[in-house]
């Protein structure tokens, strides 16, 4: 069995009163998910959520180094794959999409998210996320 790892973040931002998290929709597959993306030679798990993130979507965060929360499933018969989660607050606003991975991004209410998120993992996440988030304002 072939071991993979990525990093990624959940993107959050206070606006107009709201709490909003920053989705993505994947091209391939057209899943709604967070930023994420394999570790690469020699950075930490943080640098790679950081540089996915901006890869992505554009978007600078400051990650949250307490909240670190692991998914693990199989992507691919033989294959398992472990995900790091960061919370990050978004320093911009403005994203642009990632051309070749990204079809769509979008903020929505942290409410509103499970409406959005294609994966039960992506659910459980936000739900943990919530509390934390809450007191950052």
């Amino acid at each position: 069995m072939s071991y993979e790892k990525s990093c990624g973040a959940i993107v959050f931002r206070k606006y107009h009163g709201n709490t909003e998290l920053l989705l993505i929709k994947h091209s391939a597959g057209g899943h709604w998910s967070f930023p994420k993306g394999h570790v690469e030679a020699d950075e930490t798990e943080q640098q790679t959520a950081l540089r996915e993130v901006m890869e992505e979507t554009h978007i600078d965060v400051d990650l949250d180094p307490t909240f670190r929360e692991v998914v693990t499933y199989s992507p691919k018969r033989d294959v398992k794959k472990d995900v790091i989660y960061f919370l990050g607050r978004a320093k911009n606003f403005d994203y642009i999409p990632q051309e070749k991975e990204i079809a769509q991004i979008k903020w929505v209410e942290i409410n509103l998210a499970h409406s959005f998120l294609s994966y039960d993992n992506d659910k459980q996440l936000v739900n943990k996320a919530k509390p934390i988030i809450k007191d950052f304002y």
